[in-house]
């Protein structure tokens, strides 16, 4: 589309606005079973914001290598507050957490702190 170079540039804006988002990495090393890594169960995750509706409250996004590859599983969580990042995922209780977060941020209308149980796996990315 060609603009008028005195035109204002109008920024996009988007009808979809969960109030967060959570990237779970299934790239090159996370959930790698093969390889003797933990699972990402995404079919559970994926059935469970389907069912659930979780995606008005949480927006799941299944991604290719997020990296690092050093802490598999890695996931992303982005809220208007900031980015935060997660790894060594693996077992129930770990994805059992973040599907709790994602129904209570659904119910709230509004990002809620990650759970404190997922603490120990959070990192600084960058």
């Amino acid at each position: 589309m060609n603009h008028d170079e005195n035109s204002v540039p109008v920024p996009l804006t988007t009808k979809v606005k969960p109030p967060a988002q959570i990237l779970f990495c299934k790239g090159c090393c996370c959930g790698k079973t093969e390889r003797g890594l933990p699972e990402v169960p995404v079919d559970r995750l994926k059935a469970t914001w389907k069912a659930e509706k979780l995606n008005k409250g949480v927006q799941l996004t299944i991604s290719g290598c997020l990296g690092p590859c050093d802490l598999p599983n890695v996931a992303v969580v982005v809220t208007p507050q900031g980015t935060e990042w997660y790894g060594r995922l693996d077992g129930d209780a770990h994805y059992d957490a973040i599907i709790n977060w994602a129904r209570a941020c659904l119910a709230a209308g509004s990002a809620l702190p990650i759970p404190e149980s997922l603490a120990p796996n959070r990192f600084d990315r960058f």
